[in-house]
């Protein structure tokens, strides 16, 4: 499963609604992938939400995920009634601690780009996270530096890896 990080203005309401953009169109990410505009067009929803991509730690779910101009927009509930942990992930990003919106998929459609990435074309969107270290240029990280370039090639060796699995 591929995974981009995006920063995006995540707004988090008392109830545990949750809303932001999940992929801004017309920019890439820090490793150089794009995507294009009507890749998410087959996503199927309700989309799971997790917390930092981890399959063990659901905390909500996404009801709608729509593409506008800029770029995806998703819209969900954290399920604070029910779920511990996303009262804790809702605190975090009032606060501010987290940011982020990140995307897993599988890639249906792709071209390499020069001077690095892939632009793609077709995706099975799987799940959206909220991440504290988003991925995309809009970041504002900037005391990590070493962590960006550790998921940068983290992000590299699970494309060659799916590429030699497929062969």
């Amino acid at each position: 499963m591929d995974r981009l990080y995006v920063e995006t203005k995540i707004m988090a309401q008392d109830d545990g609604a949750v809303s932001g953009i999940a992929w801004k169109f017309a920019q890439a990410d820090r490793i150089g992938d794009w995507i294009n505009p009507g890749s998410f067009k087959a996503t199927a929803m309700p989309l799971p939400m997790l917390f930092g991509h981890d399959q063990n730690d659901p905390i909500g779910t996404w009801d709608t995920a729509e593409e506008k101009a800029d770029g995806l927009h998703v819209t969900g509930k954290l399920l604070i009634d029910d779920v511990p942990r996303a009262r804790e992930v809702r605190a975090l990003v009032k606060a501010g601690a987290v940011r982020g919106i990140s995307i897993g998929f599988i890639t249906k459609k792709s071209e390499n780009r020069a001077g690095g990435g892939r632009t793609i074309k077709s995706l099975e969107l799987l799940e959206a996270s909220l991440v504290t270290l988003p991925m995309h240029p809009g970041a504002q990280v900037t005391s990590a530096k070493s962590a960006v370039e550790a998921l940068r090639l983290a992000a590299s060796i699970q494309r060659a890896a799916a590429q030699i699995a497929a062969r």
